[in-house]
């Protein structure tokens, strides 16, 4: 088989939510046809397929369906069994790959692979028991904060403990989970690197991105971040290694902390598109999604230049809490780009969709952004 997967040929994606969406967006723009898999029907990304098997991960004999059907696979969202990819690669190509999948599903194994390899991640501790937790906090001391080692995102799954008192009640909230428990860092900022890496090891990143979180779940993101040359440079060359490590093909996302001495600790990887890069969509000459597409399918990566400043802002089940969002005067703003993602029922802390802003500077896109946002609820004043 040609190392290039061409135009006209079949994908398939495990997982079906708003990433895979987006993901078949940019395949349809290039021609490809799209077989879906994922226990939900009528999903965001079921809607765009060819093809919706609706079946649960572990039922192999349905992953060997679509693997026999399609000509590459990909996924999107890390809490795939890794066994069902295992299943899917004795048959054709999935992309990433399952190294980056296995690591980012376990935070222990994860901050091992970091540590193991040189990349800066903060001092931790594994935690399977009260008395393992007890000893973690001897080691690193206190404050510290105590994470389930596996199915946790947008800050589930974690608390942070300030008082040896506290152990006692922090590991029943872990309910005997397989848990981390890592020092407490004083961050600057949040940031992210985007990133693509193709079948023979070309590599281009969509550079340093600026995160704010309200409630553990990410509400805006600003590119290019305005950090220092030399923190450019570094967040590419952990990036860059951590890929080679694990031998990516495909999109990928490193979240930092930048620490008050500007130093750059890796918090967790996210092996597919990622949040934080949705504002490359509108905002980049390629978007993440079409780099994911490039690089599963060996074609050669697109260009990451920016257009201008860009911000992204999310758009969460809370907006419905006041009436039907306001779409018509949000996208009637010049510079502004609404994007949904075809989910039915609106939940409090539910990503429902995006907004992205293009400006001449970082702190014009922002508030532009925001501004848009505010008037998606009713009753909000009206841009003139």
């Amino acid at each position: 088989m040609s190392e290039i997967i061409p135009p006209g040929s079949t994908i398939g994606i495990f997982g079906s939510g708003q990433l895979g969406r987006m993901f078949a967006m940019a395949a349809r723009r290039l021609g490809y046809r799209l077989h879906v898999f994922s226990p939900d029907r009528d999903s965001p990304a079921g809607q765009l397929s060819d093809h919706e098997i609706v079946a649960d991960y572990h039922d192999l004999d349905a992953v060997r369906r679509l693997a026999g059907d399609v000509d590459v696979m990909t996924y999107e969202f890390e809490n795939i069994p890794v066994n069902t990819i295992r299943t899917a690669m004795e048959l054709k190509p999935v992309r990433p790959g399952i190294d980056a999948l296995s690591t980012a599903q376990n935070r222990v194994r994860e901050k091992s692979f970091m540590q193991d390899n040189g990349f800066p991640v903060t001092p931790f501790h594994p935690v399977k028991s009260l008395d393992d937790l007890k000893e973690g906090i001897r080691i690193l001391g206190l404050p510290a904060v105590l994470k389930t080692a596996s199915w946790g995102y947008d800050g589930k799954g974690q608390l942070k403990i300030e008082s040896a008192d506290d152990l006692p009640a922090a590991w029943n909230r872990m309910d005997g989970s397989e848990s981390i428990l890592e020092s407490w860092v004083t961050f600057e900022r949040e940031l992210s690197v985007v990133a693509a890496r193709c079948l023979h090891g070309d590599f281009t990143s969509f550079g340093v991105i600026e995160n704010h979180h309200v409630n553990h779940i990410l509400d805006v993101s600003l590119a290019p971040a305005e950090v220092s040359p030399q923190v450019r440079v570094r967040a590419d060359e952990i990036t860059r290694g951590i890929f080679e490590k694990l031998g990516v093909v495909g999109t990928m996302a490193v979240e930092y902390f930048l620490t008050d001495d500007g130093d750059l600790i890796v918090n967790e990887i996210a092996p597919r598109p990622h949040n934080s890069g949705h504002l490359t969509m509108g905002g980049c000459e390629t978007d993440q999604f079409e780099q994911q597409l490039r690089a599963v399918c060996g074609l050669p990566l697109g260009s990451v230049r920016y257009h201008r400043s860009v911000a992204m802002t999310n758009l969460l089940g809370d907006l419905w809490k006041h009436g039907k969002p306001d779409w018509a005067t949000a996208a009637a703003i010049p510079g502004v780009s609404l994007h949904l993602y075809g989910k039915a029922q609106p939940r409090a802390g539910r990503k429902m969709g995006h907004l992205t802003a293009l400006a001449d500077t970082l702190q014009e896109a922002e508030e532009l952004a925001l501004y848009a946002r505010e008037t998606l609820t009713p009753g909000k004043k009206k841009p003139t």
